[in-house]
């Protein structure tokens, strides 16, 4: 089985995500919530680590955090290990309550922060009663879903404002930090003057979900574990180590093809010419193409649209989708998605 990539230096900055097993609950009353927000704070003394950005969910939750002392795993060990032993004692259940290891994503904090910090913020309305849920905003971007009114605007602000379970309302001056909490660099980057940066992060957060959220930082992921730009990554090489048979991440970072290589390859796997099957609709060898290049490149939907002859990005985004189930379903269309990204 392929193992997580680790990535940990001296003040990295961090995504993470722990889920319960099986997608189970993981919050069943607030005093687990509670408890969790309390170690929080433990671990951030105990092991110097600074948190930026929380949310809690009924299921998963969500951090990003920064590690002075490159010790990322032993906090996040000692925060995971110690709310489920707690759980598990206060419930009276046995067996492992979060879902494997913790995941995380490695961030180039000054482009991606700010932005991820939004992201995060804004996942208790990310539902279908807020139109906010994946399947809504995949239908609004074919063009297909239901107009927006005033009342689903509002209902939204005052979802993500009255919830109590993330660090947006400290963030945005409607109740006290907690001390272990560091609202101020991501503040930081709204720019202006200190007293104004509150009121600006809101309008900044909630004008997203006004519009609906129609993108998320994860279009710019690269090897499933880094969030940054090229130098960002040429700077995070001198920071790995393992095996790439056990951790493919470590060779996706490592080596980064460009869109005339996925070209090449798919060329050589379909025996014909780019210029001939680029424009047909459908055509598996275009959206092998487009999702090789998504995936392994880690071009932008609009520039990926640019390089294929002018799609648009839902076109490109739907070519992507229709290819991903196609795989589910055809075993030797798997075969030849895995051979080829081999290749590159």
């Amino acid at each position: 089985m392929a193992r997580a990539l680790r990535i940990a230096w001296e003040g990295a900055w961090y995504h993470i995500t722990a889920r319960g097993n099986e997608r189970g609950i993981i919050f069943l009353d607030d005093e687990d919530r509670r408890h969790l927000l309390g170690m929080l704070g433990r671990m951030s003394e105990r092991y110097r680590i600074l948190l930026h950005v929380y949310t809690l969910m009924d299921n998963h939750y969500h951090l990003v955090l920064e590690t002075p002392e490159a010790n990322l795993s032993a906090g996040m060990q000692w925060l995971n290990s110690g709310y489920g032993g707690w759980f598990n004692r206060r419930h009276r259940r046995t067996g492992h309550l979060f879902e494997g290891r913790f995941k995380g994503i490695i961030v180039e904090p000054e482009r991606w922060g700010l932005e991820l910090s939004r992201y995060v913020h804004l996942n208790p309305i990310r539902i279908r009663p807020f139109a906010l849920d994946k399947l809504t905003r995949r239908r609004n971007r074919a063009g297909v879903g239901q107009e927006e009114g005033l009342n689903l605007w509002d209902a939204r602000i005052a979802g993500l404002r009255d919830y109590p379970w993330s660090s947006y309302r400290a963030y945005i001056g409607l109740e006290k930090a907690p001390e272990w909490l560091h609202c101020e660099t991501v503040l930081s980057w709204m720019g202006g003057e200190k007293e104004e940066r509150p009121q600006a992060y809101q309008r900044y957060v909630e004008e997203a979900a006004r519009e609906g959220l129609q993108q998320t930082p994860w279009d710019q992921l690269q090897a499933r574990v880094l969030l940054g730009s090229e130098q960002f990554r040429l700077h995070l090489e001198q920071h790995l180590h393992g095996n790439e048979k056990e951790q493919p991440s470590l060779a996706a970072l490592r080596r980064r093809p460009d869109f005339a290589a996925v070209i090449g390859v798919v060329e050589r796997t379909k025996g014909e010419r780019w210029t001939d099957f680029s424009r047909r609709y459908g055509d598996w060898g275009r959206d092998l193409v487009l999702t090789l290049a998504f995936r392994c490149v880690g071009l932008k939907l609009k520039e990926l649209g640019v390089l294929a002859g002018g799609l648009d990005y839902v076109t490109v985004s739907a070519a992507i989708r229709r290819f991903e189930k196609k795989m589910e379903k055809d075993k030797q269309l798997a075969d030849i998605f895995r051979h080829a990204q081999s290749q590159l």
